[in-house]
């Protein structure tokens, strides 16, 4: 079965770039009948907030991404402490004591040389006495993975193709802090053996981070760890860009909320989102089904893929012009029945526009004053107000034929009178919604002036 995952830190809420990465699990996981897990990443306990978990069931839940089953780090700990005791058993991770300073310092000189930044492994030439003597003076270790210089590290990507990297060219990464708590790589790793990830798709900046990882998950499955012991597939999507054409630092600042709040319905960021960066075209696609049939992993292209917030907009905009009364009720003015919401409809940008339309119909309006040519004009329409099963069209035949006046001159007068607007919702549905006597009564007081 596929299983992928979505692994959010909890420091922060879901921007357009995680958003589209858990995107892309789900719809891998429903196009195959797999298994959608969301797996909070919250070992780092100084900066993880319980308020941004709750963000972040609560975005993917707006969207429609619901998981299949959640796990949380901060409960998995002893899973941790296993598969890192047998690691340490196995000679793959060690202790070293440099601090953050003296690391830097080494990466300047190796950058002053010409030379990659590279861990030297200076905590592997440590003896036992040498740690003996560390502790005694207060020194505690962090830990680092010992890195196979001799097992070449190779995969297909499902986006990026043949993947290559000389573990030699590559730092030991610390794994675990001096205080204990763990960093981003092992956990996660760890999880995934664990948990039979099948698939993990991610962007593109963590390509070195899986280069890491494929010899962090051979040392688990030779340590006798994992669920399957079978190596996930990868792929790494192009990270998004902004309209400039370089990475927007707002494209952070878009957060599902913001979208929420600014009246973007999830079909448009799902529709947008999911097939941004691919071949297929970027279209306002409502259907679920439709998106996930589609979906697939050769159709992504190696160049950054581009965010623009007007195309969000222009999706949002067609796509509220497909909602039923059914999906929007609950978000529409007090009063506003199915009748009402198909009229104003066409007209709406976003949904929440619907109570300003709704206002015009409910009154009261407040037109700019009528020429001495059109006051007489609303009066005769007075008069003639018949109403009918299209009273708008009984209404502007009869003043077509009393008055001689045709397009804008017939029309503009009346739209104004009735909505206090050049524009607007068709008039034939519009009119049946203010009602006769409303629609007298707007009429009446835009020919006398009031």
């Amino acid at each position: 079965m596929i299983v992928t995952r979505f692994a959010p830190s909890p420091t922060g809420l879901l921007h357009v770039g995680n958003i589209r990465t858990a995107l892309h699990a789900w719809l891998l996981a429903r196009k195959h009948g797999g298994r959608f897990m969301l797996r909070i990443d919250d070992t780092d306990a100084e900066r993880s907030r319980e308020e941004y978990v709750d963000a972040i069931r609560a975005d993917l839940s707006w969207l429609g991404l619901e998981p299949d089953g959640e796990e949380r780090q901060s409960a998995r700990l002893a899973i941790y402490e296993d598969a890192f005791a047998r690691l340490r058993e196995a000679g793959r991770v060690y202790r070293c004591y440099e601090t953050a300073q003296e690391l830097d310092l080494k990466r300047k000189v190796l950058l002053g040389r010409g030379l990659p930044p590279i861990y030297d492994r200076a905590g592997l030439s440590l003896t036992e006495a040498d740690h003996a003597r560390l502790a005694a003076d207060g020194a505690v270790p962090h830990w680092r993975f010992l890195l196979d210089h001799a097992e070449t590290i190779e995969w297909i990507d499902g986006v990026r193709g043949p993947q290559h990297f000389d573990p030699a060219q590559l730092s030991d990464p610390v794994i675990r802090r001096a205080n204990g708590s763990w960093l981003y790589m092992l956990p996660s790793a760890i999880d995934d053996a664990e948990m039979a990830v099948t698939d993990v798709l991610r962007g593109e900046d963590h390509v070195s981070n899986t280069a890491v990882q494929i010899q962090m998950f051979t040392a688990l499955f030779a340590a006798g760890f994992g669920a399957t012991r079978t190596l996930p597939r990868f792929a790494h999507t192009a990270l998004l860009v902004g309209t400039e054409g370089k990475l927007s630092k707002r494209l952070g600042s878009l957060s599902a909320g913001a979208l929420r709040e600014a009246g973007i319905e999830p079909a448009a960021l799902v529709a947008l989102l999911a097939r941004l960066g691919t071949s297929l075209p970027v279209e306002p696609i409502a259907d679920r089904a439709r998106l996930i049939d589609t979906f697939d992993l050769a159709t992504f292209g190696r160049a950054p893929a581009r965010f623009d917030e007007a195309e969000l907009a222009r999706i949002n905009h067609a796509l509220v012009h497909q909602l039923p009364f059914a999906e929007v009720a609950g978000r529409l003015p007090h009063g506003m029945d199915e009748r009402g919401w198909l009229a104003i409809r066409p007209n709406l940008e976003k949904v929440e526009d619907a109570a300003d339309w709704w206002a015009i119909v409910t009154g009261p309006v407040d037109p700019a004053p009528f020429d001495a040519e059109d006051r007489p004009y609303l009066a005769e329409a007075t008069r003639l107000l018949k109403w009918s099963d299209d009273p708008w069209h009984t209404l502007t035949g009869a003043l077509r034929d009393a008055t001689g006046r045709k397009g804008k001159a017939l029309i503009l007068p009346l739209r104004r009178a009735l909505t206090g607007k050049d524009h607007g919702p068709d008039m034939a549905q519009l009119l049946p919604l203010i009602g006769e006597s409303e629609a007298r009564v707007r009429l009446s007081r835009a020919a006398a002036g009031d």
